[in-house]
């Protein structure tokens, strides 16, 4: 016995349901019966076994689209339709009907895909999705919930990733029932949970995001709520509580991607978008928005995911393209250079710093100029340009001199001994150091506290007092810990593993590397950094195949992401590998061989965890 789209008999609230749900329990008890019930519902008596329905794998969903459409031979566009419907069955077969239907070329159903979306979805048989959607919302269950119900859905369908379910109390502080309601949408299908994230299929985050985001007083108040939680402060107290952005950085860059568009080009910022977002975009251009908002909260978010997650975004033409005397240009170009930076990418990273530091000069804002000088010295060290650094820090110094400002002092005598360090003047290095740690230790500012202990831990290392070196990256490692700095936290077990790999202290410089490498899991410049690493450890223990694959892998992750230095430093290694793999070994090598028989199963066991 099938009961076929039980959904309108089952719903709890719907008129005689409590005798229409007895009845189907009694038949569910019936041991020479077998009951099928399909339901978008999942309230179904508890002694049924409930099966979900998942979405096509990729090859299933092309199979099902070309039985159906037969116009053609497989092509690249119809596969790229079939993701965006996130390889849903039913709209599958809706779209395959109406392109076979209509005998649509391939090129014609591209272009009508881009023009209706999931208009799309009907045939001559009144078979729709938009019709089984608004079943759903018309069901009692739904209607029960009340009018901030599907202002609720239509945000949920406008973020990619959904809305986080630890996130909903600060999201939505209006909406006093709003878990219940979300309970609700997954007991009626409209959402499931996807690890944290309510989220929705492709084709229903499609027909119910607003196209009017206007007629969505929600929306805008969950707009205004993301860009208030990114003005907090990151490198000051609360530094853990702003780590939510590693989790919701999809949504947040997708949300200024549209508000930026509109900003940067009212009139058509957004005709690059398909199908849907261009009626959403245009219904946006007409919204008042507050340009300055936006672009603040633009630098906001740079600044969030260069301490927590750094990767490049999307965001870089919008920033590049704002005129220049745009106030919120040299913030927002800063902090894209940062995130350059982040990722190795030192060239990218002194073009912007330089477009920027011109800006500042033009405006006469010398706090900025003096910020900007000692970005650049960092860089220009990376880069090995060490003399330009130097009159960069040494420019800075003075500026902050003259305003008084003692932490920006500390970042400049901390940036003088990386470089004074780098030019081998070690007690000149250590004399700014301290320097450096007495002013910030004074100012509370722990992230750039645990960078000032290992610039310090760095230079003993250089003078030879390793006990020392290890008292200072402890040091480091106790405030990088304390406030979860991921980045940080790669870096002082990177610098521990090599100090103790040269001690012949294998077993604790290993464990160094692992812990180094759960940091990186989110930050591929990071994992190069590892990979080069234990590519440099397995060539001292002359294990020079294993070593060329690490030097490799780190040479392709390094030449993706733009990191030349850190890419040209790597193929030197790779070439002194090679040089060495055919030479004899020395006498008792065969000794360390078998020492690091250990760490050879641990290198292999974290090689297949990343």
């Amino acid at each position: 016995m099938v009961l076929d789209n039980a959904e309108s008999i089952l719903d709890p609230l719907g008129s005689s349901a409590q005798e229409i749900y007895a009845a189907v329990e009694e038949l569910s008890h019936f041991s020479n019966i077998c009951l099928c019930i399909t339901s978008r519902i999942s309230t179904v008596p508890p002694d049924c076994e409930v099966l979900d329905i998942p979405t096509l794998s990729v090859e299933p969903a092309r199979d099902v689209f070309y039985r159906i459409y037969k116009n053609g031979e497989r092509h690249d566009h119809i596969g790229n339709i079939l993701e965006q419907l996130g390889f849903h069955p039913l709209s599958i077969t809706l779209l395959a009907t109406v392109a076979h239907h209509n005998r649509w070329n391939t090129g014609q159903l591209t272009r009508e895909w881009d023009k209706q979306r999931t208009g799309l979805l009907h045939t001559q048989y009144s078979k729709s999705l938009a019709v089984t959607i608004e079943l759903s919302l018309s069901s009692p269950m739904f209607q029960e919930l009340g009018s901030d119900a599907k202002a609720l859905l239509g945000v949920i369908a406008f973020f990619p990733q959904g809305v986080d379910k630890k996130n909903l109390d600060w999201l939505f502080p209006t909406i006093p029932n709003r878990t219940n309601i979300i309970d609700k949408f997954c007991i009626l299908s409209l959402t499931y949970q996807s690890d944290e994230f309510i989220t929705m299929l492709a084709p229903l985050r499609d027909h119910l995001c607003p196209k009017d985001p206007k007629s969505s007083p929600l929306l805008c108040k969950t707009k205004q709520c993301y860009f208030s939680r990114l003005s907090a402060q990151v490198d000051g107290p609360g530094f853990e509580e702003t780590c939510w952005i590693a989790s919701e950085d999809v949504n947040v860059e997708y949300l200024l991607d549209v508000f930026t568009s509109i900003d940067a080009n009212p009139s058509n910022g957004w005709s690059t978008y398909p199908g849907f977002m261009k009626h959403l975009l245009g219904a946006f251009a007409s919204v008042d928005t507050d340009s300055g908002n936006v672009w603040d909260a633009c630098a906001d978010f740079m600044r969030h995911i260069y301490h927590h997650k750094p990767h490049l975004i999307t965001l870089g033409p919008k920033i590049e393209g704002l005129p220049d005397s745009h106030h919120s240009k040299p913030e927002c170009l800063f902090w894209l250079s940062q995130l350059f930076h982040s990722v190795g990418n030192g060239v990218e990273c002194v073009r912007l710093l330089t477009h920027t530091l011109k800006l500042c000069r033009e405006q006469g804002d010398d706090f900025q100029v003096a910020q900007i000088l000692v970005s650049l010295s960092n860089v220009n060290h990376l880069l090995d340009h060490l003399e330009e650094g130097t009159q960069q820090a040494e420019e800075a110094l003075e500026i902050y001199k003259e305003l008084k400002n003692e932490f920006g002092q500390g970042t400049s005598f901390q940036q003088l001994a990386v470089l004074l360090s780098a030019n081998h003047q070690l007690d000149a290095a250590e004399e700014a150091a301290s320097q450096a740690l007495n002013l910030l230790s004074s100012k509370g500012n722990q992230f750039d506290v645990c960078q000032c202990y290992r610039v310090l831990g760095g230079i003993c290392r250089s003078k030879g007092n390793t006990e020392m070196a290890v008292s200072h990256f402890e040091a480091a490692l106790v405030i990088a810990s304390s406030f979860n700095m991921h980045s940080q936290l790669f870096w002082i077990h990177h610098s521990l593993a090599s100090l103790l790999f040269c001690q012949s202290k294998f077993d604790n410089a290993y464990a160094h590397i692992e812990c180094a490498k759960s940091r990186a899991v989110n930050n591929a410049y990071l994992l190069g950094h590892a990979m080069e690493q234990q590519a440099r450890f397995l060539y001292h223990q002359h294990r020079f195949e294993e070593a060329g694959s690490e030097a490799m892998c780190a040479i392709g992750v390094f030449e993706k992401l733009g990191a030349t230095k850190d890419m040209e430093d790597c193929r030197k290694l790779l070439q002194e590998i090679k040089a060495r793999a055919d030479q004899p070994l020395p006498p008792g090598n065969q000794v360390m061989m078998v020492s690091s028989l250990n760490w050879l199963c641990l290198s292999c066991l974290l090689t297949l965890l990343c």
